[in-house]
């Protein structure tokens, strides 16, 4: 472990007993962390296509946005507690620095959940390596995709692909 960068500390889900998808990110940009919101950089897509998905006005507070989300049955969470990196890219994140949060826990506690969706490829590669294993058969059964990340540094697909894309793995 780098002992020179910071250690960075997510933050506690968005999340009820009704939840039913959880979308996961893989940890906190740096902006996200100052804030102590989930995707607080303002050019992070996640809420503009939330806001369009629910037809919710794009301008509302943090707070009115997480009660849309679980007024709709939404977890938001990511696979990342804790880990050392500098600046908000994942490629920064040390490896041998993560640490993942409790899903087996998370998954007891929220038991309507039927799908889980990854922001990007690193929360589908944390989960994978790392939380996977420690899942029950029935957690491992839970339906799970990987979408276009909301992230300003995936530029390569524009926004409205990765609205259809994420329209369609929310059944919306």
């Amino acid at each position: 472990m780098t002992n020179t960068l910071p250690l960075n500390l997510s933050f506690p889900p968005i999340a009820d007993r009704n939840a039913s998808l959880l979308i996961l990110g893989s940890m906190p940009s740096v902006k996200s962390l100052e804030q102590q919101q989930y995707y607080a950089h303002p050019r992070n897509a996640f809420w503009l296509i939330m806001s369009s998905i629910f037809n919710m006005d794009k301008d509302l507070a943090y707070p009115q946005r997480c009660e849309y989300l679980l007024a709709n049955n939404i977890a938001v969470w990511d696979v990342i507690k804790s880990c050392q990196r500098q600046g908000s890219l994942d490629q920064a994140i040390v490896p041998a620095s993560m640490v993942a949060n409790d899903f087996n826990v998370f998954l007891q506690q929220h038991p309507n959940i039927q799908q889980i969706c990854f922001n990007g490829t690193k929360a589908e590669q944390v989960f994978n390596r790392y939380v996977l294993p420690t899942l029950s058969e029935q957690q491992k059964k839970i339906v799970r995709c990987k979408l276009p990340s909301t992230s300003p540094a995936h530029a390569a697909i524009k926004f409205e692909q990765k609205l259809v894309v994420w329209q369609q793995a929310l059944n919306l």
